[in-house]
């Protein structure tokens, strides 16, 4: 099996533990199948962290600022050996950490997240200090379209370019929706690459579903010396489900046990992801 095939493999098993999730009591599926695949890139082949070394001050930092898509994140944090694939079962049990927002109880959280707009500034501090400690660090900020439009956000960006800090890596999750609405419908985003760099940011635009197309946007960072990065990744909500994909109402869902199996049934049926044989980076 190749690289990018075992990493379709991974994404497929991390999106069948998010339906798992959105029974007794839901969760937010739609976005969370939009940035499966991210997740699993970051942590099979960018990110330099592991589950042995937790507190290791040198290691990168991953920060979902879009907390509400955490069954990604859990679900690949325990494919990933940070804790018991079986433990998945208990999300929003009373007796477990594992609730509809990343919690740090949890091995691999590196920050709590929820209200959104806040982690590109806490990121930018670990970057900050990470600088100023002379140390190899790197942090990754998830973000999520719609999170955009909170001004906490662009605050953050102009002060990490501020601060020359190219060891920060924004990924926009570039699902196209905020909630139940179509981002460009509400606050349009567009020119996104343009007001990034704008702001100062080195930027490429990649199809969020390709591994090879994110692995040629990550393979060199940062991607220009002095600037933080920011790939906006092009993405689709509730990737993976065809009957679900691109529906603006699908965006918490509180599934039936039935309706779970039919959703994993369609899951497997869909078959593997498309590889681009070519790396798409559109710029």
């Amino acid at each position: 099996m190749s690289g990018f095939e075992a990493l379709v493999e991974q994404a497929r098993r991390v999106r069948g533990h998010a339906i798992r999730m959105a029974t007794g009591g839901g969760c937010f599926l739609g976005a969370s199948l939009s940035c499966t695949d991210i997740l699993v890139h970051l942590y099979e082949r960018v990110l330099r962290v592991s589950p042995a070394r937790l507190a290791d001050p040198d290691r990168d930092y991953l920060l979902l600022s879009k907390g509400h898509d955490v069954p990604a994140l859990y679900g690949t944090l325990a494919e990933r050996g940070y804790f018991p694939r079986e433990r998945l079962a208990k999300h929003l049990a009373i007796d477990d950490h594992l609730y509809w927002h990343p919690n740090r109880a949890l091995p691999g959280v590196e920050f709590h997240s929820g209200s959104l707009g806040h982690l590109l500034s806490v990121g930018m501090g670990i970057a900050l200090d990470a600088k100023l400690r002379g140390g190899p660090s790197r942090v990754f900020v998830v973000v999520g379209d719609g999170e955009l439009d909170e001004g906490s956000i662009w605050v953050g960006a102009q002060v990490a370019a501020a601060k020359r800090l190219d060891n920060l890596v924004v990924i926009v999750d570039r699902n196209g929706f905020q909630a139940n609405l179509a981002t460009e419908e509400l606050v349009p985003l567009e020119p996104l690459a343009d007001k990034l760099a704008a702001f100062g940011f080195a930027v490429a635009e990649v199809d969020g579903h390709s591994f090879p197309a994110l692995d040629a946007a990550l393979a060199t960072l940062p991607r220009a010396a002095g600037r933080p990065t920011a790939i906006i990744a092009r993405t689709v909500r509730n990737k993976g489900l065809p009957s679900l994909e691109g529906k603006a109402d699908r965006w918490f869902v509180d599934l039936r046990p039935e309706e779970v199996e039919m959703l994993l049934a369609e899951l497997e049926g869909a078959g593997r992801a498309t590889i681009t044989s070519a790396p798409q980076v559109v710029r």
